[in-house]
C-alpha cells in the first residue's frame, strides 16, 4: 500500500516539472518578438529637399538685416528713414536682383550686391528719397552656364525712404515727356517718397485741378497717377501737388509734357525713295529709309544694294518727332544711303529692312542707268 503511494506521488511530480517547463518555453517563445530597451538611438533618414521646393510657395526670399543680427521677413511695402544703411539678404545659392535702374546707369558706388555660400547680400550706403522705388530678387535656375530666372521664387518690396524735405522722388530730368495712347493706359509718373502724402493732379494750361475718380483716372503712391483710356484731350503740359504730413508748404513735381500717338504699335511702317532711279555715271545719289512710328519705339536699319562687298557709301541714320494732324505725335526715324562717283557696280536694286521690337520690314527700289 504504501509502495503505491509512493509512485502515485512519484508520477505527480514529474506531471508538475513538465507543466513548469513548458510555461517557461512558452514564455521564452513569446519575449522573442518583443524589442527590448536600449541606449542605441537610429537617426531617421529624409530624402533631401531641393532648394526650389524648400521654399514655401507664396513665401516670400527676401528679408532685410536688422541690429543686432535680427531679420524681417518683407512685405508688399516697406518706410525706412534716409540715411541708415540697408541691407537686403535672398535665400538661395544663385540669385538675381533688379532695383531702381538709375542705380546701374549713374554707376552708383554705393549699391554692392555679393553672393555668399546659402544667401545673396545686397548693401546701399547712405540711402536718400532718390533711391525710394522696387527691390526684387529671384532664383536663378542654372544648367550648366545657361541660367533662367525662376518666376516662383520672386520677392519684391517697394521701399519708401521717407524724407520730410523731398515729398517727390527726385528726378534728373525737369522736364517729363509721357505718351497717350488710345489702347493702353498712361502714367504721369509723379511718385512720393511716403504712401501717406496727399498729391493732387493739375494741368498748366489752362490752370486747373484735375479731378481723380479712381476710375478713369486714379493715383498710385509707387507709380503716380494713371489714366486708363487717354484721349486726344489729355494732351497738354501737367504737373503734381504734393502735401507734407508735417508741414503746410506744398511741393511742386517735374513738369511732365503729355503728347498723343498717332501711330499705332505693330511692325514699321517703312517707305524707300531714291534721288533718282536713273542716274550716269560719275553721278552722286542717295537712297532713304523712312519709318513712322510711336515716339519711344526704337528703330534700327540695314541696307543690301549692288556691289555691297566690292565698294564703300556712306550711311546716316537719324529720328526726330513731329507733328501730325491736330497735335498728334510720331517718331520718323531715316536712313539714308549715299552713293558718290556712280558706277556701273551701283546699278540695280536697293533693299532696306527696318526692325523694331515687334518685327522687321524691307522695302526696295531700283536704280537704273541713264
Amino acid at each position: 500500500m504504501r509502495l503505491c503511494i509512493f509512485f502515485a506521488l512519484a508520477l505527480l511530480w514529474l506531471e508538475v516539472q513538465h507543466g513548469l517547463c513548458q510555461q517557461t518555453k512558452r514564455n521564452k517563445e513569446a519575449g522573442e518578438n518583443r524589442t527590448r530597451p536600449g541606449r542605441k538611438r537610429v537617426k531617421v533618414r529624409y530624402p533631401k529637399v531641393k532648394e526650389k521646393e524648400s521654399v514655401s510657395k507664396g513665401q516670400s526670399i527676401l528679408t532685410q538685416v536688422l541690429d543686432k543680427g535680427r531679420f524681417l521677413r518683407l512685405g508688399e511695402t516697406l518706410s525706412l528713414n534716409p540715411g541708415k544703411t540697408l541691407e537686403l539678404r535672398c535665400k538661395g545659392t544663385k540669385i538675381g536682383w533688379a532695383y531702381p535702374s538709375y542705380l546701374d546707369a549713374y554707376n552708383d558706388n554705393r549699391l554692392s550686391i555679393k553672393q555668399h555660400d546659402r544667401y545673396s547680400q545686397l548693401i546701399l550706403t547712405s540711402p536718400s528719397a532718390v533711391d525710394t522705388g522696387e527691390y526684387s530678387c529671384w532664383v536663378m535656375l542654372c544648367d550648366g552656364e545657361e541660367c533662367e530666372r525662376d518666376a516662383d521664387t520672386t520677392s519684391k518690396t517697394y521701399i519708401y525712404f521717407t524724407d520730410k524735405d523731398e515729398l517727390f522722388v527726385p528726378s534728373p530730368i525737369h522736364f517729363e515727356i509721357a505718351y497717350l495712347r488710345p489702347d493702353k493706359h498712361t502714367t504721369v509718373p509723379c511718385r512720393v517718397t511716403n504712401p501717406k502724402i496727399k498729391v493732387s493732379l493739375h494741368r498748366e494750361v489752362p490752370p486747373k485741378e484735375i479731378p481723380v475718380d479712381g476710375t478713369q483716372i486714379s493715383y498710385n503712391p509707387t507709380k503716380g497717377f494713371i489714366i486708363q483710356t487717354p484721349s486726344p484731350e489729355h494732351k497738354g503740359a501737367y504737373y503734381c501737388k504734393a502735401n507734407s504730413t508735417t508741414k503746410s508748404t506744398e511741393q511742386i513735381s517735374t513738369m511732365y509734357q503729355l503728347l498723343y500717338v498717332e501711330v499705332p504699335s505693330g511692325p514699321p511702317f517703312a517707305t524707300i525713295k531714291a534721288s533718282s532711279n536713273t542716274v550716269s555715271g560719275g553721278d552722286i545719289f542717295n537712297l532713304t529709309c523712312t519709318v513712322l512710328g510711336e515716339p519711344e519705339m526704337n528703330v534700327s536699319f540695314s541696307w543690301r544694294y549692288p556691289g555691297q562687298d566690292q565698294r564703300a557709301v556712306i550711311i546716316q541714320d537719324s529720328w526726330r518727332l513731329i507733328n501730325r494732324g491736330v497735335g498728334h505725335t510720331t517718331r520718323i526715324s531715316q536712313s539714308v544711303l549715299i552713293v558718290d562717283d556712280a558706277e556701273t557696280i551701283d546699278f540695280g536694286k536697293y533693299i532696306c529692312t527696318a526692325k523694331n521690337k515687334n518685327a522687321e520690314t524691307s522695302v526696295a527700289t531700283s536704280v537704273k542707268s541713264h
